[in-house]
């Protein structure tokens, strides 16, 4: 079969060499990695927290789209997608987005809290989820891990096994919000996510100021 663009070439660098059992071991080697390295990490945390205010399915869809959105870049552009924004940049991005948030959650009131979750259940909560782990996770540790494994193994394998262990860990987190919410009154939720998100903001403030005494 004649090949007149040079395609094959470039479509066999990405799925790699290996047999079926190989690529498979790559796709359960970074899937292993990637859902350990996420339980517990502020992106569950996060998924967890908007579930629990809004409904689930456009929370999950909006962090699926946007953990495929970075293992994309991860396995594409290698180690050069961490150099593209200084750190610092990156940081202080993400703190201003958690402290508004933190603080449109400390503001909400209960009496429209059906209103509000009624009106963000779709294409709002889906670009918020979408947005905010998108700025977060942007040369997150998890995303330089696929970037290194992609770097040895089928790339194609690597972005398959860090996708579905990102989406595995952010469906926990929302189960868990959702869980959450049916335990504990939504006007103290409120709260609570509020002051997680503002916490949160304050880390990512004081990561931006090192990496930039540090630049």
């Amino acid at each position: 079969m004649d090949d007149p663009q040079g395609l094959l070439p470039h479509i066999s660098s990405l799925l790699g060499t290996g047999d079926i059992v190989e690529l498979s071991a790559a796709a359960a080697t970074s899937f292993a990695l990637i859902a350990a390295a996420e339980i517990g990490d502020k992106s569950q945390l996060v998924c967890m927290t908007l579930a629990s205010r809004h409904r689930p399915m456009p929370v999950m869809l909006g962090a699926l789209a946007a953990f495929s959105l970075l293992n994309t870049l991860a396995v594409v552009f290698g180690a050069a997608i961490a150099s593209w924004l200084p750190e610092y940049v990156v940081s202080a991005t993400v703190a201003i987005l958690f402290a508004l948030f933190g603080m449109h959650a400390l503001r909400a009131e209960e009496d429209d809290e059906d209103e509000e979750i009624e009106e963000k259940s779709g294409h709002g909560i889906f670009f918020t989820t979408f947005v905010l782990l998108t700025v977060a996770e942007f040369g997150d540790k998890t995303q330089l891990a696929v970037v290194a494994l992609s770097s040895v193994h089928a790339p194609a394998a690597i972005w398959l096994g860090a996708t579905l262990a990102l989406a595995t860990t952010s469906a926990l987190g929302i189960l868990a919000g959702r869980t959450i919410l049916q335990k504990i009154p939504l006007a103290l939720l409120h709260r609570i996510s509020g002051a997680f998100f503002l916490v949160l903001a304050v880390f990512a403030a004081y990561q931006a100021y090192t990496a930039y005494q540090g630049g």
